[in-house]
C-alpha cells in the first residue's frame, strides 16, 4: 500500500506515538494485517496507571538460580552476582526498552538503581516478565515501567541474566532487537520492525478519523450512521 509517513526519525515517532495514539488502536490496526498476536500476557501493567511505555525493544532472557555464588560450577556465570544483568542494563541505547523474561516470577527484575542508570542512558522504559521493586522511588522518578506489580523479593540469590540483545518471547509474542514496544493503560504490544510504516501510519489514520466519529455521534448521528459515513468505529 502506499502509505504517508508522519515521522521522520525515532524521535519524532515516539513523540507523535505519545501524543495520538494508545494501544487500542494500534492493535486493531495490527489484527487487519494479520498481526493477530502482538499483545504481550494482560498480566504486564503499568506500575502507575499513567505510565506510557515506547521504544526500541532491548530483549533480556533469565533464568532461575538457587544460591547467588557456585563456585565450581561448569557455567562460569553461576559465580558471578546477577550473571549480565549489568551488563545488559550498561549496554542500553537511546530509545531503547529494557524487556526482560525467561526466570520465574518469585523475585523483582528492576528496581530504583537500574532505573537511574537506565535513564541516564536515554532508554525510555522497561517491560518485565515478572515484578517490580522500589515502586515509590520508580513512581517519583515517573521512569515507565511494566511488570506484574510490587514485590520486594531480592533477586541476587534466584535469577541470573544469561544473554541479552537476543530474540526472546513472552506468550505466543516474539520480541527482536529493534522491534517496537508500545504500552499503556490498556496494556503492551509489539511491532514488528518491518512493519512499523504500515502500522502507525493507519493508526495513526485510524486515531484520526476516531475522532471524527465522536464528533459526528456527539452531534446525533446514529452508531449506525457514523460507521456508514467513515467506516470506523
Amino acid at each position: 500500500m502506499n502509505t504517508i509517513k508522519f515521522w521522520k526519525s525515532d524521535d519524532e515517532l515516539f513523540n507523535v506515538v505519545q501524543g495520538e495514539l494508545f494501544t487500542c488502536v494500534v492493535g486493531d490496526v495490527m489484527d487487519t494485517l494479520n498481526l493477530q498476536h502482538q499483545f504481550l500476557p494482560p498480566r504486564i501493567r503499568p506500575l502507575q496507571q499513567g505510565m506510557v511505555v515506547i521504544g526500541r525493544a532491548m530483549p533480556v532472557l533469565s533464568m532461575d538460580v538457587f544460591a547467588e555464588k557456585i563456585p565450581g560450577s561448569a557455567n562460569q556465570l553461576m559465580n558471578k552476582s546477577f550473571g549480565l544483568m549489568l551488563e545488559a542494563l550498561d549496554d542500553l541505547r537511546s530509545n531503547e526498552v529494557y524487556v526482560n523474561t525467561g526466570s520465574s516470577p518469585r523475585n523483582a527484575l528492576w528496581g530504583e538503581l537500574m532505573s537511574t542508570r537506565a535513564r541516564k542512558l536515554g532508554s525510555r522504559g522497561a517491560v518485565l516478565n515478572g515484578y517490580v521493586r522500589d515502586t515509590k522511588a520508580i513512581v517519583n522518578m515517573r521512569f515507565p515501567t511494566f511488570g506484574f506489580g510490587s514485590y520486594g523479593q531480592d533477586a541476587a540469590p534466584r535469577y541470573k541474566v544469561v544473554d541479552f540483545r537476543i530474540p526472546v518471547e513472552i506468550g505466543s509474542v516474539r520480541i527482536r532487537p529493534g522491534d517496537i514496544v508500545f504500552g499503556d493503560i490498556d496494556g503492551v504490544l509489539v511491532v514488528p520492525a518491518e512493519a512499523e510504516t504500515e502500522v502507525f501510519t493507519l493508526a495513526l489514520e485510524k486515531a484520526r478519523g476516531e475522532k471524527l466519529v465522536r464528533k459526528a455521534i456527539e452531534a446525533g448521528n446514529s452508531a449506525v450512521e457514523a460507521f456508514e459515513k467513515f467506516g470506523i468505529m
